[in-house]
Parts: C-alpha cells; structure tokens; sequence
C-alpha cells in the first residue's frame, strides 16, 4: 500500500499556508506585508505588492488555530470536489474566490482581510450540489444556506469579533454560483447492493 498525492490542488495549497505561517513565525510582518488585503481606504494601485495579496491573503493566517480551523475543513470537503470538478476548475474556482472576496474587502472592508475561509464557505456550498440534478434543488444546499449562511448573518450583524462574516457568505455566494452553473466531470454514484 502506498500514499497517494490525492488531491493535487488542495494538497499543495494546504502545504502553502503552513508554509507561509511558518514564514511568519520566523520573519515577523510577513503575513501582514504578502499576504492580507487591506480593508477601506487601504489599497494603493501603485503598490504590486497590493495586486498580489487580492489572491495571495487565502494563504495568510493569523494563528496555528486560525489555520487548523480552516484547512481540516478543506481536507475533508475538498479532495471530493476536486475529484468531481477537476484540479484545474477547482484552481479557478479558488482564484475566482479569492480575488471576490478580496475586491470586496477592498471596498467595504473595516480593516486587513486574511485566510481561507471564504475558501472553505466556497467548498461547503459547492458541496452541497455535488448530486444536482437539471430542474431540482437539492435540500442539502437549502439546509447548508439556512445553517451556514443564516449564522454568517446572524454573527456578522450582533457581534463585532474580528471575523469576516461577509468574506464567509461572499464565500458561499461563489460556491453556490458555481456549483448552478458549472457541471462536474464526476458524478458520485452510489449503487444499491442487495443481500440474499
């Protein structure tokens, strides 16, 4: 029996944020610096720097449970969608992601934007439409937007926790746009097995 590379994508982007965490325990301020979005009023055009952390701040995160929160997430739904959707589409999706969520912190955001959980909002949603059908709604997608988004709401009006809520539902807005919009190459089946 032999370990196998699984998930390309989502392997190698776990891989990058311990990495870019690590960085930032040995060089302080370079999260900050490469890879957090500035909120309102922030962002220079002039700075390249700034264009590159509109993609870039998925890999930043503040802490070890920052972190651990948001890649155990991406390590139990992510390899299922990458399998159905393909390395590349799911590359695109993640980008696609980053940089909404990113342009939106821009532009309404109180204050840095960094890490993947507008990701991890992505592929939960994106989850949920694995088994859609042309013409149904799946319950499963209903239920996640009720409990998953319908909380994002809830946290992001009453409390004032240093959490992007709204990078969490633009998250699952992207996530819901693409799982409507874009077929998977892979259909889950599961066959029915009868025992005499």
């Amino acid at each position: 029996m032999k370990i196998k590379y699984n998930a390309p994508v989502l392997l190698s982007f776990v891989i990058a944020c311990a990495i870019v965490l690590l960085l930032n325990n040995i060089v302080p301020g370079f999260t900050q610096t490469w890879f957090a979005v500035p909120g309102k009023g922030g962002f220079d055009k002039g700075q390249i720097r700034n264009w590159i952390n509109l993609v870039s701040h998925v890999f930043g995160h503040a802490n070890l449970n920052h972190l651990t929160g948001n890649l155990l997430m991406i390590l139990i739904v992510g390899p299922m969608l990458e399998e159905i959707y393909g390395s590349l589409s799911l590359l695109l999706m993640i980008a696609i992601t980053a940089i909404t969520t990113g342009l939106m912190n821009i532009f309404f955001g109180p204050g840095y934007l960094l890490g993947a959980s507008g990701v991890v909002f992505m592929m939960i949603l994106l989850a949920s439409f694995t088994n859609f059908r042309e013409g149904e709604i799946p319950l499963t997608f209903i239920l996640v937007v009720i409990f998953y988004l319908g909380n994002e709401l809830v946290q992001g009006i009453s409390r004032d926790d240093n959490i992007s809520h709204f990078t969490h539902i633009l998250g699952g807005i992207c996530g819901s746009l693409f799982g409507f919009f874009r077929k998977g190459k892979k259909t889950l089946v599961v066959k029915e097995v009868s025992v005499k």
